[in-house]
Formats: structure tokens, C-alpha cells, sequence
């Protein structure tokens, strides 16, 4: 067993870990989720409700998924396996596999138009086009299914061409590139978005609250953002927890990658809203306004074909820190459960998923034959996996850590054997206990009403 241990794989520094689970964590979701979450509502008044969940809840169960990766060092199902043996709390493991796969399938249609569009950027195809003939022409490239299917590949293959070289020589070093150069490109678009005639107005929406708009329906949205957005419930920190050292402290490590996931996220909303004002346009949900209304303001702006193609290079890459902690937990499963070397993990989960994401794509077709009661596969797999699949791996795993795995093996995780001290571990066991379950199964309720 020992020898088994020292052959696998690892992070090498704290900051591989940081970048790494921030990745994970940093991706489409910031860009274009959160803004869109802000401006539906009430701009900072959603944020200061979003800032309470991310530290108070966030935090917590980021915390219980690095907890059980870590004291297993195995995959999301294998650590279940060893931490609870001869029970079924292993299929809380099979279920973040499952939710991995299906979210990395629909995910990488969605990461392909950005490499559609950085091409339509250097083409300076959305010169002189109105928002009604930049949504024709979003709607068009969604009809050419084999040219989707295609995008969707390519992204796909970027994202196995990482992981192949495994954890530290591929996903480590490539998110010690790639999230730096993310952080770079949105402060570069913030400054300049916010020197743009009237960006005072989206300042003022998104840092200057208005307390009456903090309802009810804020809270589960803001509940709902900060679990997608932290990519929780779904085995990818459970995996990455497993990489960590035994010398790391994971309170730490929570706290950074949770700072660096709200900090991207702001700088997401600093770059739209002060643009978005500055013309008269008002944030709307969904990918509209990443694919449709973005490129229309860009096309009025002075310096806007940089812009632009900076935005979705932007893009493209946050879509890559986290189509590669997907695939990580699937290859991590399939090499340490079935016991295929990870080079042909890798390969055959490229595969699989290419398979079922083709039909994703293929599924917003105008006349797809993809579709299962009136509604394409792509809805479906996301409905199944954010809606289902994600809050009640969540619940399961608070439960899990708050009452099967207990306080004693919580504590003496977090302070590595008590070498460090963790003054907010009762905190923090508490809220695991009693809090997170109930918040959780409150954002799965709201979510299957609505």
C-alpha cells in the first residue's frame, strides 16, 4: 500500500493546489452566470447575500470535500470506499462521477462556441451588425449541429491533451499558466470598461445596495450560484483534495480558492455592468448576453475589436480550468477503480464524452431529433446534473462528514494532526452539521419548483 501511495500522483506546491481548485471553481459560471444572477437580482444588493453564502457556506463544504479527499487520497468513489467500507455511502462517489460526466458533455458544447467566436472576433465578423443580426446568426451556427460538434471536439481534446500529462506536469503546471494570464485579461477589460462614458451608473448597480430588494427568491439564487460556483457536489475537489499533501493546511486552501472565485466573479461583473450601462443595455439572462449582446456593445465601443476577441480568449480559457477538473474525476475513477493506465483513462473518457456531448450539441438544432418530451438533451443533462444531481451530492456529503466521518477525524484532517491550528474548526464542523444540509436541500427544492 505504501508503495502504491508514493506512485501516485500530486500536487507539488501550495499554489498548484490554489490554482488548480480555483480553476475548477472559476469558469463560464463567473463570467457570464454571476452577472447575469446580479442583474436579475438587485444588483449589490444579491451580492452582499452572495458574499454571506460563498464565506459562511461555501467555505464549509468546499472544506468537507478536501477533508474526504485528502484522509483517502482516492477518487470521489474509492474515498467512500475506504472511509465508509461495506456501506452504501459509496454511491455518493458514483454519483459525482455521473454528474462529472454528464456536466463535462453539455459544458464542452458551450466551451466550443468560444473558440466559434474568438474566430468570428478575428474575422471582425460583428462589424457594423445590430443586436437582431448578431442573435440570426447565433441562432444559424446552432443549426450547423456538425460545425458545434466540431468546436466541441477540439475543446474536448485541449482539455485530455492537459490531463494526459497527469496532475502535477499537466493540470498543476498548465493552471499556474492559465489562471494568472485569466486574472491578467478581465483587469485589463475592467479598467477599460470602466473608463467608458457613464460606467458610473453599473458601479453604482453592482456596489451600492438597495437592502429592500433582499428577498426570498435572492437568497435561493445566491444559494444556488455559490454551490455552481464553487463546483461543489460534484467529486472534483474530492479528487483534487486527494492530490493535497498531508503538510497543507486545507482550512487555508479553502479560504484562497473561495477569495479567488469571488474575486474573478467581480471582476466579471466590473467588466459588463459598466459597459452594459454605458450603452443603454441592461444584463438578460442566459448565454445571450455573452454571444449576442457583448459582441453588439463591443461593435460600438472605440478599441472594441480588442475587446472583443480579449473577452472571448477570456472565456475560453475559464471554460478550460474547468472542463479539465471534469475530466480529472473521471479519470482518476476510471484509472484507480478499474485500473486502466491514465494515459487510455483519459482516452476513453475523452471518448465517451465526446459521444454523449455530440448529442448536446446536436440537440439545439432547430429540427433536432434530440429532444425527450419537447426538450433537447442539452437541457436535460444540465436540468439532471445542476438541479438533481449536484444539491443532493452536497447534502449527502455534509451529511457524511458532519455525521458519519464525526468531529474527531474533522479536526485532526484540519490541523494535520493537530501540527497547525484551525481556531475556526468547531465553527466550521458546526455549520456542516446543522447549516449546509438544510441550505442545500433548500437550493434542490427551489430548484426542482422551479
Amino acid at each position: 500500500m505504501a508503495e502504491e501511495k508514493k506512485k501516485r500522483d500530486g500536487f507539488g506546491s501550495k499554489l498548484g493546489i490554489i490554482a488548480a481548485a480555483a480553476g475548477s471553481a472559476i469558469g463560464l459560471g463567473n463570467i457570464y452566470r454571476f452577472p447575469c444572477e446580479v442583474g436579475n437580482n438587485g444588483g449589490a444588493a444579491f451580492l452582499l447575500v452572495y458574499l454571506a453564502v460563498v464565506i459562511f457556506l461555501g467555505i464549509p463544504v468546499m472544506l468537507s470535500e478536501l477533508v474526504i479527499g485528502r484522509r483517502s487520497q482516492s477518487n470521489s468513489v474509492g474515498a467512500f470506499k475506504k472511509l465508509a467500507p461495506k456501506t452504501a455511502w459509496p454511491i455518493v462517489g458514483y454519483m459525482g462521477v455521473l454528474c462529472g460526466f454528464l456536466i463535462f458533455a453539455f459544458y464542452s458544447t458551450v466551451s466550443g462556441w468560444t473558440l466559434e467566436y474568438i474566430v468570428k472576433s478575428v474575422t471582425n465578423s460583428f462589424q457594423g451588425k445590430d443586436l437582431a443580426t448578431i442573435e440570426k446568426e447565433f441562432t444559424a451556427f446552432h443549426d450547423m449541429g456538425w460545425r458545434n460538434v466540431m468546436w466541441q471536439g477540439i475543446f474536448i481534446f485541449l482539455t485530455g491533451f492537459v490531463v494526459f500529462k497527469g496532475v502535477k506536469n499537466g493540470i498543476e503546471k498548465y493552471a499556474k499558466i492559465l489562471m494568472p494570464l485569466l486574472l491578467v485579461i478581465l483587469i485589463a477589460l475592467g479598467i477599460r470598461s470602466i473608463t467608458l462614458p457613464g460606467a458610473k451608473e453599473g458601479l453604482a448597480f453592482l456596489f451600492k445596495p438597495d437592502f429592500s430588494k433582499i428577498t426570498g427568491k435572492v437568497l435561493i439564487s445566491a444559494l444556488g450560484q455559490g454551490f455552481f460556483s464553487l463546483s461543489l457536489g460534484m467529486g472534483v475537489l474530492i479528487t483534487y483534495g486527494s492530490y493535497v499533501k498531508k503538510s497543507d493546511n486545507l482550512t487555508s486552501t479553502a479560504f484562497s480558492v473561495v477569495i479567488a472565485d469571488t474575486v474573478i466573479a467581480l471582476l466579471a461583473g466590473l467588466v459588463i455592468f459598466p459597459a452594459a450601462f454605458s450603452f443603454g443595455v441592461k444584463p438578460e439572462a442566459g448565454m445571450g448576453l455573452v454571444f449576442n449582446t457583448l459582441p453588439m456593445l463591443f461593435n460600438q465601443m472605440a478599441g472594441g475589436f480588442w475587446f472583443c476577441l480579449i473577452f472571448f480568449v477570456l472565456l475560453a480559457i475559464a471554460a478550460l480550468t474547468s472542463t479539465i477538473s471534469l475530466l480529472e474525476v473521471l479519470v482518476a475513477y476510471l484509472s484507480e477503480e478499474l485500473h486502466l493506465k491514465r494515459q487510455w483513462a483519459t482516452v476513453v473518457a475523452c471518448a465517451g464524452t465526446m459521444l454523449l456531448g455530440a448529442f448536446a450539441s446536436l440537440s439545439l438544432m432547430s429540427d433536432t431529433p434530440f429532444a425527450i418530451g419537447g426538450r433537447p438533451v442539452f437541457d436535460l443533462m444540465d436540468f439532471i446534473s445542476s438541479n438533481i444531481l449536484l444539491p443532493v451530492g452536497g447534502v449527502l456529503i455534509v451529511i457524511f462528514l458532519g455525521w458519519y466521518f464525526g468531529k474527531q477525524k474533522f479536526f485532526a484532517e484540519v490541523t494535520n494532526e493537530g501540527t497547525i491550528k484551525a481556531p475556526l474548526k468547531k465553527v466550521i464542523f458546526f455549520i456542516i452539521r446543522y447549516l449546509a444540509p438544510v441550505a442545500i436541500a433548500i437550493v434542490f427544492i427551489s430548484g426542482l419548483i422551479k
